[in-house]
């Protein structure tokens, strides 16, 4: 019942922008904070920001700092991450999900480059 819909994803040149989104359903979403996780062949999967139940709080990943940006919107039951500067190790599947449930989605691929 759980669903989490990720997209936006695709092929940018480094320096270029994309803009991800999760619809979200299936629990009370504005209760949950919300995370985006990435992962690239041959690694493991790493946190790259999350955002607090009513939005007041992000955080993010020493690597993406200054160039990401985490929001949600509540009404509409969507989290999303503006993603400037791309950088070829921004390269990665990602992933949205939220804390405290053990659920993934498919993810979307963001390929970076030139």
């Amino acid at each position: 019942q759980v669903q989490l819909v990720e997209s936006g994803g695709g092929l940018v040149q480094p320096g270029g922008s994309l803009r991800l989104s999760c619809a979200a359903s299936g629990f009370t979403f504005s209760k949950y904070t919300m995370r985006w996780y990435r992962q690239a062949p041959g690694k493991e999967r790493e946190l790259v920001a999350f955002i607090s139940s009513a939005g007041g709080s992000t955080n993010y990943a020493e690597a993406v700092k200054g160039r990401f940006t985490i929001s949600r919107d509540n009404g509409k039951n969507t989290v999303y991450l503006q993603m400037n500067t791309l950088k070829p190790e921004d390269t990665a599947q990602y992933y949205c999900n939220a804390a405290g449930i053990d659920y993934w989605g498919k993810g979307t691929l963001v390929t970076v480059s030139s």
